[in-house]
């Protein structure tokens, strides 16, 4: 039986991706095939989701309408090589590699192949994620509309430029690992001055994903949210001041301007 959708690769950001499309009744799980080298990993996704599992690469390729590449960048051009040949016209390929250009991509595969690449977010995780999308001229606007209604189900989805697609990779697709950083230190902060480490892990991570709620809710800058917070003379202000004085926002920035550049280089 030919499948929808096939994945290259089960790992943690392929079970995410999966777990939401199926709980979100995008595609079910019996029209989903994963395939993968680490055999604990087929266990889990076939396990856990239901899905037909295979070791072998070509058997996704040779039963799926779009094909998931969810490997490591270095393993990129392996894994192309050994499915080059079995990869059909009408097929979309889909890349989740970061520094994998749709120009590298397509002179791996030696042949004309409709290609989306993309970016998600451990978020996917609990169905937050988002995934920047950028594609090649092959794909049709149907098509992209499809794909993009797939990686809906687990978070948003942005169509963006390639040009800014490594940017995509440091403004969301790592940057989860700072907010976890910056939760880390605010409930560190909270048990240094008494509270229970569980409490200070709640209070901070509840609060960050408040102020992101209304971010995006209030439409309003992150700036002026800011200074609803700040009264004249008051805690909040003096916590500002200092994070200034520590360069706080410089930090961040230059943590993803490094990013950028890593991924660039990939």
């Amino acid at each position: 039986m030919s499948k929808k959708l096939g994945f290259i690769g089960a790992g943690n950001m392929a079970k995410a991706m999966m777990g939401g499309i199926i709980r979100n009744e995008i595609i079910p799980c019996n029209e989903i095939i994963a395939s993968d080298a680490y055999a604990p990993s087929l266990e889990a996704v076939k396990e856990s989701l239901n899905i037909e599992t295979t070791k072998s690469n070509i058997k996704v390729v040779e039963e799926a309408e779009v094909v998931v590449l969810s490997v490591k960048p270095q393993y990129y051009a392996t894994v192309i090589n050994e499915i080059k040949d079995s990869v059909k016209k009408n097929q979309i390929i889909v890349t989740i590699a970061p520094g994998q250009t749709l120009e590298r991509l397509s002179s791996l595969f030696e042949k004309s192949v409709k290609i989306i690449r993309t970016m998600p977010n451990t978020p996917a995780l609990v169905c937050e994620g988002i995934t920047g999308v950028c594609h090649n001229e092959l794909v049709s606007r149907e098509e992209l509309d499809y794909v993009c209604k797939i990686l809906g189900g687990f978070g948003q989805v942005e169509v963006v430029p390639e040009n800014l697609m490594d940017v995509v990779v440091s403004v969301s697709g790592s940057s989860p690992a700072y907010v976890y950083m910056f939760i880390e230190a605010l409930a560190d902060g909270a048990v240094a001055d008494g509270m229970p480490r569980d409490k200070a892990y709640k209070f901070a991570a509840q609060a960050v994903m408040g102020s992101a709620k209304m971010v995006l809710d209030t439409k309003k800058h992150p700036g002026e949210l800011k200074d609803m917070v700040c009264s004249p003379g008051g805690t909040t202000i003096e916590a500002v001041r200092v994070l200034e004085e520590k360069g706080f926002r410089s930090a961040i920035i230059e943590c993803m301007k490094a990013c950028v550049r890593k991924a660039r280089g990939l």
